[in-house]
């Protein structure tokens, strides 16, 4: 009797539950529900002339700030850094990080 049979077992007899309802735990919830727009502006102010996009306005945890702006360098391909309830993106990528942040449930301005 191999792993799947014993598995088949306990569930026909019951002492397993089957619970086939996903559940949603509350670090999803939290991820999907920002209440404020988030602010993207170019800024190149002490950066010799290099421009940098800056999201502000992220109300999350420093953990899902730390996601965010990975999930973003990654899917730009470009650097950046995430400190102080604000992401930092290398260059002019206004509209990508719009799009992108959109496509995640987020308000941008």
């Amino acid at each position: 009797m191999d792993w799947k049979d014993a598995l088949s077992n306990l569930k026909d007899s019951g002492s397993l539950p089957v619970d086939d309802t996903p559940e949603i735990s509350n670090d999803m919830q939290e991820e999907t529900i920002q209440k404020t727009p988030l602010h993207v502006v170019i800024d190149n102010k002490g950066r010799k002339g290099k421009s940098a996009t800056i999201i502000e306005g992220f109300t999350g945890s420093d953990d899902k700030l730390q996601e965010l702006a990975r999930n973003l360098k990654q899917k730009l391909g470009t650097g950046g850094s995430a400190r102080n309830g604000e992401i930092l993106i290398q260059g002019n990528r206004r509209d990508d990080i719009m799009k992108f942040l959109k496509e995640l449930g987020y308000k941008v301005k």
